[in-house]
């Protein structure tokens, strides 16, 4: 190990557990990304400062040998090196963020052979929910899925926008009241990773954690759903709305999903009142159950 790797090996020892230490391949490209433009820039910063040194001391009151050019005003040779540099960092890193933009796009699906596995999230407060749609579960501030397997995530709020994050899993993205978001993860190591909300919510936001863990194997997958399975209550309309009260610091709970509009009719209840739109059966069941979430709090302690 060359003394250069050794060195950068000590400064992001400290690092471990968040983007700096991803373990999926969208995380790693993030990492790759933000190691390569700092490095760029840093070919612009370093320099500068290394230079406003030496120009101090060299230049100094008391430095009766270095020369006095009062009138002096062009050098064509340092134009050249102080405009060529910079333009060519600049056209590097706009390739850079054009290849990369279109490469980590998180509405872009991953490429796998693996059938990947669907999650609608809705952040509440201050808790996040799981719903698995083609699973029949849900759950509150814990989320599995088998390594190597891609994740597609649709995200939406039902209080104020939060944030989306799985720090070493890839890049995060706002969750807002009556809009659908896009996420694609992938973890390629098993283990159990923080995830959290990156914007500030309210008074509980510190507390708005929860757990992603990426299994080792497909059954150790199917071993968790059968726990939660187990272990679950229904959430239906009136259990939602009590689960949609604000609190704080929740511990992991286990829902069977029985409503597969449930997703759906979260992020379209702030339309609720245009149900004259709905064109079939099923628009008029998400219609009324969207109407069923608008209800009062009172609703669910009858």
């Amino acid at each position: 190990m060359g003394a250069g790797t050794a060195l950068l090996a000590t400064l992001l020892s400290g690092c471990k557990g968040g983007i700096l230490d991803p373990k999926g391949p969208i995380g790693a490209d993030e990492k790759s990304l933000i190691l390569t433009a700092t490095f760029l820039m840093l070919l612009v910063v370093v320099p500068v400062i290394l230079m406003t040194l030496v120009f101090a001391w060299k230049y100094r009151a008391s430095n009766s040998a270095a020369v006095y050019t009062p009138k002096w005003a062009h050098s064509t040779k340092i134009e050249v090196v102080v405009w060529t540099i910079p333009v060519v960092i600049v056209i590097g890193l706009a390739i850079l963020a054009w290849e990369t933009t279109h490469k980590l796009d998180p509405y872009r699906p991953l490429d796998s052979a693996k059938t990947p596995i669907k999650v609608d999230v809705v952040a509440l407060n201050w808790k996040w929910l799981f719903i698995y749609p083609d699973l029949g579960i849900a759950t509150v501030n814990q989320l599995a899925f088998p390594k190597d397997t891609p994740v597609n995530f649709r995200i939406t709020s039902d209080v104020a926008m939060n944030s989306f994050f799985i720090p070493q899993l890839g890049g995060q993205i706002y969750a807002m009241a009556g809009m659908e978001t896009k996420l694609h993860l992938l973890a390629n190591e098993a283990g159990s990773y923080d995830g959290m909300s990156a914007n500030y919510s309210g008074a509980g936001f510190s507390g708005m954690k929860f757990k992603a863990i990426a299994t080792e194997t497909p059954e150790d997958f199917q071993a968790w759903v059968a726990k939660v399975k187990t272990q679950a209550t229904p959430l239906d309309a009136q259990a939602y709305l009590a689960l949609a009260q604000p609190s704080e610091n929740n511990l992991p709970a286990y829902f069977t999903a029985a409503e597969p509009r449930l997703f759906d009719a979260v992020m379209h209840k702030y339309m609720a009142g245009r149900q004259s739109l709905a064109a079939t059966d099923d628009d008029l069941k998400l219609a009324a159950l969207s109407k069923a979430l608008c209800e009062p709090v009172a609703a669910t302690k009858e």
